[in-house]
């Protein structure tokens, strides 16, 4: 069974359940009557952060990033893992899926204070919590530093603007999945005011969860103005193709219109009888060339 004893003193033992199947939640519902709606919830893979309660037992339900699960970005189950957190009294139980460093960090945290009654439930989840919070801080930089290099390409480099594009919305899709687990997790951080814990540390959460939002609100308008300036740039590199072929035109317009005249089979044209005609002709083009090679290059264009 995934169900282990991770830590435990006088005040407090975790349970930590890792890849629950159908079993281990009767499990835990028949030795520590957690309701199994509250169970079912840690399994099902799209659920949204919440906190409920349920008697004596409080539950936070977290999400937090991870680098194993992005593939389609089509929800935020491929940019986050579920971190279930059960308070009894005397007891946590942490439920989920994926191997996670929050656990393990948690854990290493406090092995110095074995035996010590200060670890409690409630100092351990908010240490969750913290960790919960900075999986989203780390992958913000992360994101940060691709957008750096991202905006080095569209402004220094000539690259494929295709690819380009399609990293552009890459990124904006991750960051917009963040940001929304980011508004919806602020239920349950707020809910940890109600545990027995110094103002000092839940005030210190609150404001991880305030930081990591406001940064990620900044990479979401930082990306967006790329996009922009990217569309931009590539609008005024079309245009000067255009103004390109527009020029072209402009010259090669009324030589062809000559040429199109002089190119008609009628019995009587004058010209066609002169000996110089031909050249007359081509001196003519060449005058209406040179006229509006000035008068553009006059007007700037």
């Amino acid at each position: 069974m995934p169900i282990e004893s991770l830590f435990q003193n006088s005040q407090c033992e975790w349970i930590d359940v890792e890849a629950p199947n159908a079993g281990d939640l009767d499990f835990l519902q028949v030795k520590y009557g957690i309701d199994m709606l509250l169970l079912e919830d840690t399994i099902d893979r799209d659920h949204l952060p919440k906190y409920e309660e349920s008697g004596d037992i409080r539950f936070f339900l977290t999400r937090q990033n991870t680098d194993m699960e992005r593939r389609s970005l089509g929800g935020i189950s491929d940019v986050s893992t579920k971190l279930g957190i059960f308070l009894l009294p005397g007891t946590i139980i942490t439920v989920h899926r994926l191997k996670t460093a929050t656990i393990s960090g948690t854990l290493e945290e406090i092995s110095t204070h074995t035996g010590s009654d200060e670890v409690k439930p409630d100092r351990i989840a908010i240490l969750l919590g913290l960790k919960v919070l900075k999986s989203f801080n780390d992958e913000c930089d992360n994101l940060m530093q691709i957008l750096d290099k991202l905006e080095h390409e569209v402004f220094l480099k000539h690259t494929n603007e295709s690819e380009v594009i399609r990293r552009l919305y890459h990124l904006k899709r991750k960051s917009g999945l963040n940001m929304r687990l980011l508004n919806i997790s602020g239920e349950w951080v707020h809910k940890f005011r109600e545990l027995d814990l110094n103002a000092v540390e839940v005030a210190d959460l609150k404001d991880k969860h305030t930081d990591v939002s406001s940064d990620f609100d900044h990479l979401n308008s930082q990306v967006n103005s790329l996009i922009s300036m990217f569309l931009a740039l590539s609008d005024q590199k079309a245009n000067q193709v255009m103004k390109l072929l527009t020029q072209f035109s402009v010259y090669f317009l009324p030589v062809t219109f000559i040429a199109g005249v002089y190119g008609m089979n009628f019995q009587y044209m004058p010209e066609l009888q002169s000996p110089y005609g031909y050249f007359f002709t081509l001196a003519g083009m060449a005058v209406v060339v040179i006229i509006i090679y000035l008068y553009m290059r006059r007007k700037r264009w």
